[in-house]
């Protein structure tokens, strides 16, 4: 059906420090703003709007070696119908394994990604292509890995084309510069690594304002786009854009 399809697209974002659902900005720790206590509450309200999944994002775990807020991956897994899309300090095939089990329908990798690629390679072996995303986040030109704390000097498509040769066919590309800010994507970003890789899914994350920025990206032909604080500060008109999903 196409208004399964085109809703899949959309993924609410719900980003974790201490249990509690939080945004950065720019993916600065010390630029932190706590919307509930109840992430669980947070997913419910995504839910009844229409959306099929979320993209959980342990900013604990992601500055640390293993995930620090899984029961909150259980309490979505168990009380919604939400496709679980779960990142941040997966570093091993333990802690891999731990967010399988507390109910991630997919993991994200990226710090693991660039520095123990053979890890990757095997949980792609344990638990199938499909059910790992590849993480690419960008600041000045250059991916950022360990919470966004610590800069490497590898080129972006070779990072993506290395992957893809393992049969990962999800990309999730965070622009930082531009997370938090509400100021726009960064449209030329995504439509480069579109053209660059037409048989991989790019998944935009970092600038969302607005239900058009969303629009623009899909009529790009990008294949999902993740929002966090645009939804959390009321800037996405949710009822016009579910309703463009539906019928577009």
């Amino acid at each position: 059906m196409v208004e399964m399809k085109n809703i899949y697209k959309v993924i609410p974002a719900m980003d974790i420090i201490d249990g509690g659902c939080v945004r950065l900005t720019m993916g600065d720790y010390g630029m932190v703003k706590k919307y509930s206590s109840n992430p669980l509450d947070v997913a419910k309200d995504f839910e009844n709007a229409g959306f099929k999944k979320i993209h959980i994002v342990d900013l604990d775990g992601a500055k640390s070696n293993a995930p620090r807020n899984l029961q909150i991956v259980k309490d979505v897994s168990q009380n919604t119908r939400l496709e679980i899309q779960f990142g941040g300090g997966i570093k091993s095939l333990e802690s891999a394994g731990s967010a399988f089990e507390y109910g991630a329908d997919s993991i994200i990798l990226g710090s693991v990604a660039v520095k123990q690629p053979e890890i990757v390679a095997s949980l792609v072996e344990l638990y199938g292509k499909e059910s790992i995303i590849l993480g690419v986040d960008v600041k000045e030109g250059k991916i950022s890995i360990n919470g966004w704390k610590e800069q490497v000097n590898i080129d972006i498509n070779k990072f993506i084309s290395s992957y893809a040769t393992l049969g990962i066919n999800r990309v999730i590309c965070t622009d930082i510069s531009k997370d938090g800010m509400l100021s726009g994507p960064t449209f030329q970003l995504y439509q480069n690594l579109k053209q660059q890789f037409p048989s991989v899914n790019i998944i935009a994350s970092g600038g969302v304002s607005s239900e058009q920025d969303i629009i623009k990206l899909i009529s790009m032909g990008i294949d999902g786009v993740i929002a966090g604080k645009a939804f959390y500060e009321n800037k996405i008109d949710i009822n016009f854009l579910v309703e463009w999903l539906q019928n577009e």
